[in-house]
């Protein structure tokens, strides 16, 4: 199939995907990897995660691994209608939601809405998470590195940084084969 005639449906896709990006891409991003991995198998759950990792290296907005989707399925121009596709619509739903909001800042509902969402969000970005450590480890110490990662994280106020750092030198070591 030709690139161009990828790019309507990987607009239609995005759309979609920005009016219940809420907390972000990475919030619908098993949604995303299922669309483009398991249905239009467009690439493979491990081009997707290498793409997801140079978009979260890159300084910028989350929303970077949209448009290395987009590039990688339908080039320069995939990538430009796949960003403007994931952001237009959420931004123009958030302008408007963003004036309710301030209409109805002392609604007893808004709290409401707005504690909801919290947890909500969490969960989707949680479940990302597990869908991109799902497809990274590719053996046993991969997994174990992965979940002493994740332990560290949770139990210590150690910067993720550091983290990092220490999985790209174990990597370039090659001291664990990951």
């Amino acid at each position: 199939m030709n690139q161009d005639d990828l790019i309507p449906q990987l607009i239609w896709q995005f759309l979609l995907l920005s009016l219940v990006a809420v907390g972000g891409a990475n919030a619908v991003l098993p949604e995303m990897h299922r669309q483009i991995v398991e249905i239009d198998k467009w690439m493979s759950g491990a081009e997707f995660v290498s793409l997801f990792a140079i978009a979260q290296a890159a300084p910028g907005p989350n929303v970077l691994i949209v448009s290395l989707v987009g590039w990688k399925v339908a080039g320069i121009s995939g990538a430009l209608a796949a960003t403007a596709a994931m952001c237009a619509p959420s931004s123009v739903l958030a302008f408007f939601v963003g004036r309710l909001a301030y209409r109805f800042q002392h609604s007893p509902m808004r709290a409401i809405i707005h504690n909801g969402l919290g947890p909500i969000t969490i969960g989707i970005i949680l479940a990302s998470g597990y869908l991109l450590a799902l497809n990274a480890d590719r053996n046993w110490m991969a997994g174990i590195v992965t979940a002493v990662t994740v332990g560290i994280v949770l139990k210590t106020r150690l910067n993720p940084l550091w983290l990092l750092s220490a999985g790209a030198a174990v990597g370039m070591l090659g001291v664990i084969p990951l």
